[in-house]
């Protein structure tokens, strides 16, 4: 049984091994120790958030959970107006279609009334944590984000374009960002075999937000090969013997749309949009076909007249801006990312 704490260098939530004295994040190397816990053993399902954090996500239900994670930054120059129906949309779709109970999705955005629900940097971490703790063989996992992604310059050497991807929680100004590095090490190498994690990452420079090994590169008839992004160092980004597969809304070098051009009434990530119509039109048997649907969707778009209402709204253009950076279409290529490579044409596509 793990429990958390957090590191006492960079505050990351860590999962220490039952009886450990300490433990060496992986994020900034320190070594944090720990006195043995005076109390019994918790239960599989039941959670240990970290000092502060407050009251628990609710119980595990069943095999299947889910964090749906939506951040407008209202009230701010960098204000997104279509994450948290892209939140509210994925919830249904994961209820409705996939059959996952109301009380196993941890919903976080700022209409929520409970603090720990607040998409803050902290409360996205605990998210994290919360959904991979003490899964099992058969579990299904589901991480959903909608808002800003940027990058950073990485000093590893470990990417290979140079630059770390990030997500910029509601408080990235002062917290900062969460690095893909960090991302990976809470929820995908903890994955036990048996478990099956599905990213969705509506964002700009998501194409490698999970810093999964391999990445699908598709052409637009849709032949591909994967590209092999394992680290020069030698680092496994992979999982514990799980399965992690990721879509997201662009390749790192990108920007993602939050746009009303696709739903014609109200504004979305075209990302998120996009893998829920090809779910509903009944387009998304296999990994290959929900991709080529998306892609086929957003060119669609950007190829037509008049995208009224589109704007690619790019974080470094907006903090030099104040403003969105207005378009005339969608420029913008949903990317597949992976554990191990497999048939995208041939798997069946399942949460």
């Amino acid at each position: 049984m793990m429990m958390l704490i957090n590191c006492s260098g960079c505050r990351t939530p860590l999962q220490l091994p039952h009886g450990a004295p300490c433990i060496r994040c992986a994020i900034c190397g320190a070594v944090t120790h720990v006195a043995p816990a005076p109390h019994a053993e918790p239960s599989r399902g039941a959670v240990q958030p970290a000092p502060g954090w407050g009251p628990p996500p609710p119980p595990v239900h069943g095999r299947k959970r889910a964090v749906v994670c939506g951040i407008s930054y209202r009230y701010s120059r960098h204000e997104l107006k279509g994450c948290i129906n892209d939140a509210k949309c994925m919830r249904h779709l994961l209820m409705t279609r996939f059959n996952f109970p109301d009380d196993s999705i941890i919903m976080l955005n700022e209409e929520q009334t409970d603090p720990y629900k607040i998409p803050t940097k902290h409360n996205i971490r605990m998210a994290m944590y919360w959904l991979v703790q003490g899964c099992q063989p058969g579990d299904s996992l589901v991480f959903h984000y909608s808002g800003h992604g940027a990058q950073q310059r990485n000093y590893s050497g470990d990417e290979v374009d140079g630059f770390d991807e990030t997500l910029c929680p509601l408080d990235f100004e002062t917290q900062g960002m969460i690095v893909d590095d960090e991302i990976n090490t809470a929820i995908v190498r903890p994955l036990p075999h048996g478990v099956k994690l599905h990213a969705l990452i509506d964002a700009c420079h998501s194409g490698t937000a999970l810093d999964l090994p391999f990445l699908c590169r598709m052409n637009r008839s849709g032949q591909y090969v994967w590209e092999d992004h394992r680290p020069r160092s030698g680092v496994w980004k992979g999982t514990s013997g799980g399965e992690a597969i990721s879509f997201s809304g662009c390749d790192d070098d990108q920007t993602s749309a939050d746009t009303s051009a696709l739903s014609k009434v109200t504004s979305t990530g075209a990302m998120t949009y996009c893998f829920i119509q090809a779910i509903e039109r009944g387009q998304g048997t296999t990994y290959g076909s929900i991709l080529n649907s998306m892609r086929s969707t957003i060119r669609s778009t950007g190829d037509s007249a008049g995208v009224g209402g589109g704007a690619v709204t790019s974080l470094i253009t907006m903090l030099l801006t104040g403003g969105s950076l207005s378009a005339g279409g969608l420029r913008q290529e949903p990317q597949l990312t992976a554990c191990d490579p497999f048939d995208v044409y041939a798997k069946p596509f399942s949460l």
